[in-house]
């Protein structure tokens, strides 16, 4: 059941479980999966109502994790209902000030020490066993979206025996930088579009895909986001502030911080190079051409990171040869 007649089922059910007849929802957000979010105002109270079709998505994840974050001491929506066999969630409403908005030169330090004391109550309520491992084999099947998706369906190149075997080369680099780190709890996509300025704050949405891996990948996704951008001494600055707070709290850190922003700075790169072949993918297979617009940023973070390690040099020979020039980094930076 898709669009008019899934929102009128989605609307009955929350009816029903309310006790209220007739209820107007409004669209509050879509993001890049099948989910759809509205919001729903019941006596003067606003809640959001999630539609997640049960053939493409389980909202079960999303139910166990809400509480994983939430006894972590995470600002994150409350379960208010639940039907899994619909794929239908009635959540309490975080608002609709979001950090992507709210961010800007003046806002960001403030900001982003409410979001790193956020994470840094999340890592440290990590215990194995319980998220889905952040292995090898998702870290890798994470950096082949790359050549699939944007280096062959966006760009239209095949890659020839010698490029192929460097790009292979670089992943090996990549994937054995990434494992080597401790493993923490994951959000995946700890990003400012889904964080909420609430109280307290911030809020936290679209964590339903958390797993256990590199402790950095959370830090890396806050910083290099796909729609803001932000100079490298101020990046290096919240970072140091992230580690010094970290090691105070007995995280599993590297003790040198040269160590650990170089681990940041390659965790960054696996996710810039998945996120270019997602971007991509939404655009040719979802019908999503909006991320296609972001696709400079993350070239632009890629080429940063790969001309700043020798031996991610022929990664920098592979990005002239796909782009055919010098891409310049796009998009606003403050």
């Amino acid at each position: 059941m898709h669009g008019v007649d899934r929102q009128s089922q989605l609307q009955r059910w929350i009816e029903s479980r309310l006790d209220v007849s007739p209820l107007v929802l409004e669209p509050a957000s879509a993001d890049a999966s099948f989910r759809r979010y509205f919001r729903v105002r019941d006596a003067g109270e606003s809640l959001i109502a999630m539609d997640a079709p049960p053939a493409h998505e389980d909202c079960r994840p999303f139910v166990r994790i809400a509480g994983l974050m939430a006894e972590a001491g995470l600002n994150v929506p409350r379960v208010i209902a639940q039907d899994f066999e619909q794929g239908f969630l009635l959540l309490s409403d975080l608002g609709t000030a979001g950090y992507l908005q709210a961010l800007n030169p003046d806002t960001a330090d403030d900001l982003f020490r409410d979001a790193l004391d956020a994470l840094l109550r999340w890592q440290a309520a990590s215990k194995p066993g319980v998220l889905p491992p952040y292995d090898e084999a998702l870290l890798r099947r994470e950096l082949m979206l790359f050549p699939e998706w944007y280096i062959s369906r966006h760009r239209g190149i095949t890659l020839d025996a010698a490029q192929s075997a460097a790009l292979d080369g670089v992943f090996a680099l990549i994937l054995k930088s990434n494992l080597a780190q401790p493993s923490v709890y994951v959000h995946r996509d700890y990003m400012p579009r889904n964080l909420m300025v609430c109280e307290p704050n911030p809020g936290v949405l679209d964590f339903q895909d958390a797993v256990y891996g590199p402790i950095t990948y959370d830090l890396a996704s806050l910083f290099k986001d796909a729609f803001i951008s932000w100079d490298e001494a101020r990046v290096l600055d919240w970072t140091v502030r992230y580690w010094e707070k970290a090691k105070r709290a007995g995280l599993p850190v590297a003790a040198d911080f040269g160590e650990f922003y170089r681990d940041f700075e390659w965790m960054g790169l696996q996710r810039h190079l998945k996120v270019l072949g997602i971007f991509a993918r939404l655009n040719y297979r979802d019908g999503k051409s909006n991320y296609l617009e972001d696709t400079p940023r993350f070239i632009g973070y890629v080429r940063a990171v790969a001309g700043r390690y020798a031996v991610l040099k022929p990664l920098l020979k592979l990005l002239d040869d796909i782009e055919g020039r010098a891409a310049a980094s796009v998009g606003y930076t403050f």
